[in-house]
């Protein structure tokens, strides 16, 4: 699938060439306070491949997604998709969103309860002659593996195929660019990744820009080719997921990328010929050794990490090639999903992810004396 990249900043111009171009203002509810406003203000080309919107909630993603549907109205830009300007306040352009050719897939997936599986995908086909409604609707059922489910019911059917459903009747009207606003979220892992491949293989052959938005991290890595943050109204960050979640530059991108631990730190030497700098947990004793980064060391620092990357032992380690082993004692330990989440009290806490086998073989439980591991490289220095 192709990929156009395009930094934050707009630096590509909005009705250049195909694919889906997005210039947007729009002034929005804060969501923490209904009093208050912030300003959306958004710039980004994409081409065909997935490309993944991703933000805590509020962040302004379904507003974009909105706005390129015409299901609402930017307070001013220009949205274009394969040169056709669907809006520009300039222009005096606001195409009507049944006009638009994009195709947009919700959460609720709101298929017709009284419609057959067939007349749900051709439900946007009124106008297209009987024979090619029936081919068009046999071709996508074929891609997505509904052939067998044309006479049913949704109520008859499970929700991987009602979602497989609602992705087809989405695609057959041939789309200039394809919306998904978390529309998977209910679906188990094996489910979601059997219909993005069949969606994968059918955007090969079709080319469409896909606009993914979620805020689940695993959906990022999984599905995306390209990833775009929002923060507020702003996009703060893009490029390949393992770039931008990888190695996170902001607090903000940090925390979605799953570094559950933040610490304000204070920079006490830096080791230029090792690459290096230690720190100190601010309101503690506990140091930590980083990867040297540019810093006013006159200044606190942010450093990242993530839960997943912390070792435990029970005694405590020598000879090792990480440069942080640090003493603690268990707080709790709680089942979160697959995974048990410890929280250690090493004079600063820590949260450490670990799997329920490791727990059980060391024995874990509160109160025990225990140490933490740490490479440099797991450290992240935060903007």
């Amino acid at each position: 699938m192709g990929r156009m990249g395009v930094a934050v900043n707009g630096a590509l111009p909005v009705n250049s060439s195909a694919g889906l171009h997005v210039e947007i203002r729009k002034r929005l509810a804060d969501p923490s306070d209904s009093s208050r406003e912030f300003a959306l203000a958004a710039q980004f080309s994409i081409a065909a491949g997935f490309t993944i919107l991703f933000g805590a909630s509020g962040a302004g993603k379904t507003t974009i997604l909105d706005c390129i549907a015409g299901l609402q109205r930017p307070d001013a830009g220009q949205i274009s998709a394969n040169e056709q300007v669907l809006f520009s306040s300039k222009q005096g352009v606001d195409v009507p969103t049944r006009k638009r050719q994009v195709g947009y897939l919700f959460q609720t997936l709101a298929l017709f309860p009284h419609l057959t599986v067939r007349h749900n995908i051709e439900y946007g086909l009124a106008q297209v002659g009987r024979d090619e409604r029936e081919r068009r609707s046999q071709e996508i059922a074929g891609s997505f593996g509904i052939s067998g489910l044309l006479d049913r019911r949704p109520a008859a059917i499970s929700g991987g195929e009602r979602q497989r459903v609602a992705l087809a009747r989405a695609l057959v009207t041939r789309p200039k660019a394809l919306l998904l606003d978390e529309p998977m979220s209910a679906l188990d892992a094996s489910t979601k990744s059997r219909i993005v491949d069949d969606l994968r293989v059918w955007n090969e052959r079709h080319a469409v820009p896909v606009l993914y938005v979620t805020h689940q991290r695993e959906e990022v890595y999984a599905l995306g080719d390209r990833v775009l943050v929002l923060e507020r109204g702003r996009l703060v960050a893009d490029g390949a997921p393992h770039e931008v979640l990888g190695r996170p530059q902001l607090e903000s991108i940090a925390q979605l990328a799953g570094m559950e631990n933040v610490f304000e730190c204070l920079v006490r030497s830096t080791r230029p010929d090792q690459g290096t700098m230690t720190c100190v947990i601010a309101d503690s004793n506990v140091p930590l050794e980083v990867p040297l980064y540019r810093v006013d060391a006159a200044h606190p620092i942010k450093v990242g990490i993530r839960a997943g990357d912390i070792l435990v032992a029970t005694s405590q380690p020598r000879e090792l090639s990480a440069r942080n082993v640090i003493a603690g004692s268990i707080l709790s330990l709680r089942q979160q999903d697959v995974t048990v989440i410890a929280e250690v009290d090493c004079g600063a806490r820590f949260l450490v992810r670990l799997t329920p086998g490791a727990c059980r073989s060391l024995a874990l439980e509160a109160g025990k004396p225990i140490w933490l591991v740490l490479k440099t490289y797991s450290c992240h220095v935060l903007q």
